[in-house]
C-alpha cells in the first residue's frame, strides 16, 4: 500500500516489543491477592490494550477486587507500576522492522498516539534515541481517539493522508472513528482479533 502522508504509531507491541513487559507488573501488583485475581488482572489488561493504566487499575479495583476507587490509591499503583516497568520498555527491543519503517519514513510527519503517560512516553524515546523522528508524542490521560482528532486539526490535510498502526481493539476503534486508515500490528501476546477486512501485519519486516 501507498504510505501516506501522516503516519501515528501506538507504541507498545507496535514500535517496541513491550507489551509482556506491562502484563508481568500488572500481575506483580495483584500477587498478594492471589492467582485467581491475578488471572483476572491479566485478561483485562490483554484484552483491553490501548487505554491508559489508571483506567485499568480503576477497573482492577472496583470491579475485580470489590473495592471503593481511591484516587490516591490509583495514583500510589501508577507510581509502583512505572518504576517496575519503565526501565525494562527503555531496553527493550523493537518490533521487527520498525524502527527502519520509521527511519525510511522520516520525510513524512510521524506521530504516537499511545495510552502510556505522555512524560513517560516522552522520557523513554527520548532514551532509546529515537525523539527526532517524532513531530510530536502524545500519551495519557488523552485518549486515543482524542489525540488522533489533535493531529488531523494540526495536519489540516485530506483524511485520505493518515495512516495508524495500533495493536489493539482500541486502537481499531479511534480509527474508524476519526476516518483515517489503520493497519492492526498482530502478535501471540496481544490477543487482538481484528474485524475481517483489516489489513494485519505481525512485524515490519
Amino acid at each position: 500500500m501507498k504510505i501516506p502522508e501522516i503516519i501515528i504509531y501506538d507504541f507498545d507491541g507496535v514500535i517496541c516489543d513491550s507489551v509482556n513487559i506491562k502484563t508481568d507488573a500488572f500481575i506483580e501488583l495483584y500477587r498478594s491477592y492471589g492467582k485467581e485475581i491475578q488471572s483476572k488482572v491479566r485478561k483485562y489488561h490483554l484484552e483491553n490494550g490501548g487505554i491508559s493504566r489508571y483506567q485499568k487499575f480503576r477497573f482492577f479495583e472496583s470491579q475485580i477486587l470489590g473495592k471503593k476507587v481511591s484516587e490516591s490509591r490509583i495514583n500510589d499503583l501508577a507510581d509502583r507500576f512505572s518504576a517496575l516497568v519503565k526501565k525494562k520498555v527503555i531496553s527493550s527491543k523493537y518490533i521487527p522492522g520498525a524502527i527502519e519503517f520509521i527511519s525510511k519514513n522520516k520525510n513524512k510527519r510521524q506521530f504516537i498516539c499511545t495510552g502510556t503517560p505522555e512524560n513517560e512516553i516522552l522520557e523513554i524515546i527520548r532514551e532509546k534515541r529515537i525523539d527526532t523522528y517524532f513531530e510530536r508524542v502524545y500519551g495519557s490521560p488523552s485518549t486515543k481517539t482524542s489525540i488522533i482528532k489533535t493531529i488531523i486539526n494540526e495536519c489540516n490535510i485530506s483524511l485520505d493522508e493518515y495512516l495508524f498502526f495500533g495493536d489493539a481493539m482500541t486502537d481499531y476503534y479511534a480509527a474508524r472513528e476519526c476516518k483515517i486508515k489503520f493497519v492492526g500490528v498482530q502478535n501471540n501476546i496481544n490477543h487482538s482479533i481484528f474485524p475481517k477486512g483489516t489489513i494485519v501485519i505481525n512485524n515490519f519486516l
